[in-house]
């Protein structure tokens, strides 16, 4: 009798200590850290780079990492708890005013990208459209004041106005819990999931009009539109040219939780940053925009030559490029604009010749800028204010 019980002690012993090792080990395989801000030094980025280089030597290998890499975002990012039918929702659209400026038209428009949930933005056409044309995604960054704001802000309509001009259709939105998104704030645990899942949803939206030539699908954006630009590039292979400006960093993921608030750099088993997301567009056409007062620095030593070496295992080195602006600040300015035009233009067939004054220079004067009242969805609402709760992030 006191051998069976003891028999049995041991058993439930064994059995309760095998358990709790492997609650623990799962535990610790779920432990993730988020990478945000300036997580690492300047140094220390480098160091990182040699180590991430050191798993690949040929595209192959490269290739096998790179769906590591685009897991992670996916499954750091939370998209596979969106539920599929929100996924499928066919898009309503909410028609707006509608502006005819010199040579194209600006309308705002509501997207409801799944039920009840609508994200407000303004579409860019060309006046003529003959057959198809590209399409351009025009994420906005973290610009939040007075006339300076998101989606309303000068560069994002100059730039706008002038693909249009150029023959493209140009879209952009607001950022999750801005502008007339007063349903939900900016900075929340959501932000990340839910900015990625408008950026594909509105992906849906623009591959289905039937003027969109879905060959030639393109997304460009700044700070924290440059995030979402090469996060949403990597993971779709619909998109087929990325212009990430001023955000491409070996050493700074990302200030706000809608851009690192997410463990989509790091996991248990897995690391990566911001300059493999990037790379992960490979071997399509890419154009880093970065300067001289924020963290992209470094990229023309750094960044750019580290992606460059993953373009040279497709023999691609072509299709990557970037414009460095050293005595330039964390902006989408006219320099930075004018290296987009000229990138799209060769690698996207935009017409280059209708922005162009007599002396054969990029003249954007033929732009007027409209106010933000005349740019909502809604005249009547208000934005919503200091979105990122008064954290000064740029």
């Amino acid at each position: 009798m006191r051998n069976s019980f003891i028999k049995t002690a041991v058993f439930i012993f064994v059995t309760v200590t095998i358990f709790s090792c492997n609650l623990n080990k799962k535990r610790q395989a779920e432990k993730v850290e988020l990478c945000q801000g300036a997580y690492l030094t300047e140094e220390a980025a480098v160091e990182k780079l040699k180590e991430f280089s050191a798993t690949f030597s040929n595209k192959k290998e490269w290739e096998k990492r790179a769906v590591k890499i685009r897991a992670q975002i996916k499954k750091g990012a939370e998209l596979d708890k969106i539920p599929q039918s929100d996924w499928n929702f066919p898009i309503k659209i909410t028609h707006g005013e509608k502006y005819q400026m010199i040579g194209y038209t600006v309308e705002n428009i509501g997207l409801e990208l799944k039920p009840g949930y609508i994200v407000h933005g303004n579409i860019y056409m060309p006046d003529s459209i003959t057959g198809k044309v590209p399409a351009i995604l025009n994420p906005h960054g973290h610009w939040f004041e007075g006339a300076d704001y998101g989606r309303f802000r000068p560069d994002m309509q100059y730039r706008c106005s002038a693909f249009a001009k150029m023959g493209a259709i140009a879209i952009n939105w607001d950022m999750y819990g801005t502008g007339e998104d007063v349903a939900h704030k900016h900075h929340s645990p959501e932000a990340l999931t839910m900015q990625t899942f408008n950026t594909l949803r509105i992906l849906d939206y623009i591959s289905s009009l039937p003027q969109t030539d879905t060959d030639r699908i393109i997304i460009t954006g700044a700070s924290g539109g440059g995030t979402q630009t090469f996060i949403a590039a990597a993971i779709d292979d619909r998109f087929d040219i990325s212009v990430p400006t001023v955000m491409v960093s070996a050493y700074f993921y990302g200030g706000c939780v809608c851009e690192s608030g997410k463990p989509i750099h790091k996991s248990a088993n897995f690391e990566t940053n911001n300059v493999e997301i990037a790379a992960c567009f490979a071997p399509k056409p890419q154009l880093l925009n970065s300067d001289g007062d924020d963290w992209t620095k470094n990229v023309p030593d750094v960044e750019f030559p580290y992606i460059k070496n993953i373009y040279k295992l497709y023999g691609a080195e072509d299709n990557i490029e970037n414009a460095h602006f050293i005595d330039e600040v964390h902006n989408y300015g006219i320099s930075k604009r004018k290296a987009t035009y000229h990138f799209l233009a060769k690698h996207a067939a935009l017409k280059l010749n209708n922005i162009l004054d007599k002396n054969g220079e990029i003249d954007e004067s033929f732009v007027l800028l409209l106010d933000t009242t005349q740019l909502k969805v809604f005249p009547e609402r208000a934005l919503v204010v200091d979105p990122m709760e008064s954290r000064k992030q740029k």
